[in-house]
């Protein structure tokens, strides 16, 4: 049946992709707020019923989905950055329970490297209305019975305390963005801060390198870039795959 189709190879299949891709489509365009938040129902009905899709094997769609509702998280409307708060809480928690209760790692991790890209994709998204939806966050967990005495309510603590350090060095990077050495050492320093994550280090690679190229410093980007090269080349052979 239409379930099963769905479901096959985890939920990472052409079929999957296309429904998928409609909800993206959705969140992607500008919407009224209840069309918002009748899209935000269905996505977590659909985490719900397809949870493999998002916690096993490839994990491109739920980094396109972290991706797309914490860009709502910085929603000028509070009644949307509370639903999109509680939309990724919930892709959290469904994470949580899909572990055995043991952790929430592969959405943490995209969680993050969400962020990373965001920064410099939308403007202001280290403001006062973002670090409400991280309250926002931190209060569910801190509220929910159900995982009161696991690990569950620190991990998120955690994940938001990671995420207000990367936006902390944002700022910093703003403040010497007229000085574009001092603008790259601080993105080597938030890079090799996460050298035993190499999906992170890559994300601040690259974006080190679009530094590189918009000022003309086109050896210094090459350098980045074959870095990447580099760790990607180091995961794969520890990976066995090549």
């Amino acid at each position: 049946n239409l379930k099963n189709q769905l479901l096959t190879d985890h939920g990472h299949n052409p079929l999957m992709k296309k429904v998928f891709d409609v909800y993206v489509c959705f969140l992607q365009k500008n919407q009224s707020e209840t069309a918002l938040k009748n899209v935000f129902v269905a996505l977590r009905t659909l985490i719900y019923k397809f949870p493999s899709t998002f916690y096993e094997g490839r994990a491109d769609m739920c980094s396109a989905l972290c991706y797309e509702i914490l860009k709502y998280c910085n929603s000028k409307l509070s009644s949307i950055r509370t639903e999109a708060s509680q939309l990724l809480y919930s892709l959290m928690r469904t994470n949580f329970d899909y572990t055995g209760k043991k952790s929430f790692v592969r959405t943490h991790l995209q969680v993050i490297i969400s962020v990373s890209q965001l920064i410099a994709d939308v403007v202001g998204i280290g403001g006062t209305r973002f670090q409400q939806s991280l309250s926002i966050i931190n209060n569910c967990a801190n509220s929910d019975k159900m995982i009161k005495h696991t690990t569950f309510p620190s991990d998120v603590k955690d994940l938001t305390k990671r995420i207000r350090t990367v936006l902390m060095a944002t700022a910093q990077m703003k403040e010497h963005e007229n000085d574009p050495e001092m603008l790259v050492d601080l993105q080597y320093s938030l890079a090799k801060s996460y050298a035993s994550t190499p999906e992170l280090r890559k994300t601040w690679l690259d974006s080190m390198a679009r530094i590189h190229v918009k000022n003309g410093d086109l050896s210094e980007a090459a350098m980045c870039y074959v870095h990447v090269a580099a760790l990607v080349a180091e995961y794969l052979t520890r990976k066995g795959m090549i």
